[in-house]
C-alpha cells in the first residue's frame, strides 16, 4: 500500500501519464486520427501508382499512334467510326436485356 501511495506521489510520473493520455485520446492529432490519416495516405498512394501506370500506358499508345500509320487508321476507325470513300460501316450494338 505504501508503494502505491509513494508511486502516486511522484509528480513526474503523474505528469507523464497525464500527457500521454492527453496525446492519445484528447489531442486534435489523437491516435484515431493518425490511423485514419495513414489509411488515407495508403489509399492515395495506391491511386497514384494506378494512375502512373495508366499514364505510362496512354503515353505509349500515343507514341504508337504518332509513329505507325496503320495503328492510327485502326484507332480512327474503331473510336470515331471513320471510313474510306468506297466503304460502308455497319455498327452492331448489343442490347442488354433485364430479367
Amino acid at each position: 500500500m505504501k508503494k502505491i501511495v509513494g508511486f502516486l506521489k511522484n509528480k513526474y510520473l503523474i505528469t507523464v501519464i497525464a500527457l500521454t493520455a492527453w496525446v492519445i485520446f484528447f489531442d486534435k492529432n489523437d491516435l484515431k486520427t493518425q490511423l485514419e490519416l495513414r489509411k488515407d495516405v495508403q489509399k492515395l498512394e495506391e491511386e497514384r501508382n494506378y494512375f502512373a501506370k495508366e499514364i505510362k500506358s496512354i503515353t505509349s499508345d500515343i507514341k504508337e499512334l504518332y509513329t505507325n500509320p496503320k495503328t492510327l487508321e485502326k484507332f480512327a476507325r474503331e473510336k470515331y467510326l471513320m471510313k474510306r470513300d468506297n466503304e460502308d460501316i455497319f455498327v452492331i450494338v448489343e442490347e442488354k436485356t433485364e430479367r
